[in-house]
């Protein structure tokens, strides 16, 4: 049987700041070959070891609005006064081409995200134990000010409130188990018929008296 590629899906992956999303991302990449990180343009500084284009397009407040203006933007959130947005080209054309892509964005993006692409999008919301371990996380970081963490903990509390606009809702107790329920949501999404268009045409060979 001669197989076309199934259709990519967006894999959204969304969690209040120290919840443990970015390791959980780091662990699918690395374990899921046909898994893409989407690379998303902001306005904050880059932190020490981030490069461009790998892990974000740095631009300047000026030039981000300049290409959200243009359409260029498939979606684009203010996040603790800073401007995130996820590129369109690249993302259309890796679903296109049946390649999945990783989105590591909050609840804002991904209702923006599922309205630009309505049928592409699984989306996870991860959510702390409890808390006081998320503040322990955040504390253990060593990277920010007491006044920051306090700042991150209140918006926590926002982000958790939409939890029900989200397909998936995982608790993050244990890392490993946390990552593995993950790949159990992103290969069943994978399976529905409605990402493989060379399914109807086999079902009939199937059917064919």
């Amino acid at each position: 049987m001669n197989r076309i590629s199934r259709r990519g899906l967006c894999l959204v992956l969304s969690a209040p700041s120290g919840a443990g999303k970015s390791s959980v991302s780091r662990a699918l990449l690395e374990q899921e070959t046909e898994l893409r990180l989407s690379v998303s343009a902001t306005t904050r500084a880059p932190r020490p070891g981030e490069q461009e284009g790998v892990h974000y397009f740095f631009r300047s407040p000026e030039q981000f609005e300049a290409m959200d203006a243009a359409g260029e933007m498939l979606e684009s959130a203010n996040v603790f006064g800073r401007r995130y947005g996820t590129p369109r080209s690249p993302v259309e054309q890796a679903l296109a081409a049946g390649r999945d892509v990783l989105f590591d964005i909050d609840w804002q993006g991904h209702l923006l995200l599922r309205a630009a692409l309505p049928g592409d999008v699984v989306s996870v919301f991860l959510l702390p134990p409890s808390l006081e371990e998320l503040e322990r996380r955040l504390h253990g970081r060593g990277q920010d000010s007491a006044e920051e963490i306090a700042r991150r903990m209140r918006a926590s509390r926002d982000e958790i409130s939409h939890w029900a606009d989200f397909d998936h809702v995982l608790v993050n107790h244990e890392f490993h188990d946390t990552v593995a329920q993950v790949q159990a949501i992103l290969h069943a999404a994978r399976s529905a018929g409605s990402r493989q268009p060379w399914l109807p045409a086999f079902i009939d060979t199937l059917l064919r008296p």
